[in-house]
């Protein structure tokens, strides 16, 4: 079952986001329009700047949009699920905290049962769905081989991948989907090396699981617009040379949350999800149509060295 086919999640789904979006939206244009009506119902001091708690309406009312976005397939757009669940774990444990120090009114917590805590459960077997739907087998079970799938493998310009590891080193590396912030710090990364990479006499070649539309902005960016690329939307390449789903770990350990942290504070934002999510990067250096060496991510943060890689081919072992 592919995570991109519409049928994958059940139709409950789709209806509590739709749902989730409206009551979103609802909310956020009451706050709008009259900051002080939650005020006035708890009986707490209205806000002395009301365009902040306006403010706050708004952002709820934009995840309302998320929500309904998300509702057309819940299973591919997990992570707008994802965000909006922890906002629905953090505003209560909020509230709990504000309660205990005497700053926030009991009553204000009349607003959690429709706010956060009825969504828990919906939410949660959601993205319990979404990790199933997204860590079953890919493809139509055949495994051509990793030699074949190289072969098999093109660029824009036509090549295979085997053949061009003919007329010199290939450093092939896979990427994460083009919207994730670890995706774009790799490109950074990647350019940061490609001088000494290129010093080495290596070919770069990407493979991602997008169209060149999506990537040719980030590569141009960091001055990589001339790379070679191959297309893989259908991971078939990626599984052929081992490269699985993530696990949870894999994908949102405490290391991973930090490192996407830190990496979003050096500009490498998030952007629209193209592709599988789930699926983990990794950099294999390319011989004569054969592997000579690879690096498969432990985790989606992992930050490799490219040029180091690249170096590294005379010789070294299959990971």
């Amino acid at each position: 079952m592919s995570a991109t086919d519409t049928t994958a999640s059940p139709r409950w789904m789709s209806r509590w986001l739709i749902s989730a979006g409206v009551y979103n939206l609802a909310w956020g244009a009451v706050t709008v329009l009259y900051p002080a009506w939650l005020f006035d119902l708890t009986g707490m001091e209205p806000p002395r700047y009301p365009f902040i708690w306006q403010c706050v309406g708004m952002i709820v009312g934009v995840f309302g949009v998320g929500y309904l976005a998300a509702s057309r397939d819940p299973a591919r757009h997990w992570p707008i699920v994802l965000v909006g669940l922890l906002g629905k774990i953090f505003g209560p444990l909020g509230y709990a905290v504000g309660v205990a120090r005497g700053e926030v009114p009991p009553a204000f917590g009349w607003t959690l049962p429709t706010n956060d805590l009825i969504w828990w459960v919906p939410f949660s077997l959601m993205l319990f769905h979404a990790f199933r739907v997204n860590t079953a087998p890919a493809g139509d079970g055949v495994d051509t081989g990793a030699e074949a799938a190289l072969a098999e493998a093109r660029t824009g310009s036509g090549h295979s991948v085997a053949e061009l590891s003919r007329e010199g080193p290939v450093l092939l590396v896979f990427l994460r989907h083009t919207g994730c912030t670890f995706c774009r710090e790799a490109i950074a990364d990647l350019g940061e090396s490609i001088d000494r990479i290129r010093a080495a006499r290596v070919r770069v070649v990407l493979v991602h699981q997008g169209t060149d539309e999506d990537l040719q902005p980030l590569l141009e960016r960091r001055g990589l617009g001339d790379l070679e690329r191959v297309s893989d939307p259908q991971a078939r390449l990626y599984e052929s040379l081992d490269l699985q789903r993530g696990s949870l770990g894999q994908l949102f350990g405490p290391s991973v949350w930090l490192a996407g942290l830190k990496a979003t504070l050096r500009g490498h934002l998030v952007g629209r999800l193209v592709g599988d999510g789930f699926r983990m990067p990794g950099v294999f250096l390319v011989r004569d149509g054969r592997v000579v060496s690879a690096y498969r991510h432990r985790t989606a943060a992992d930050r490799p060295d490219y040029a180091g890689l690249a170096c590294g081919s005379a010789g070294g072992g299959v990971a």
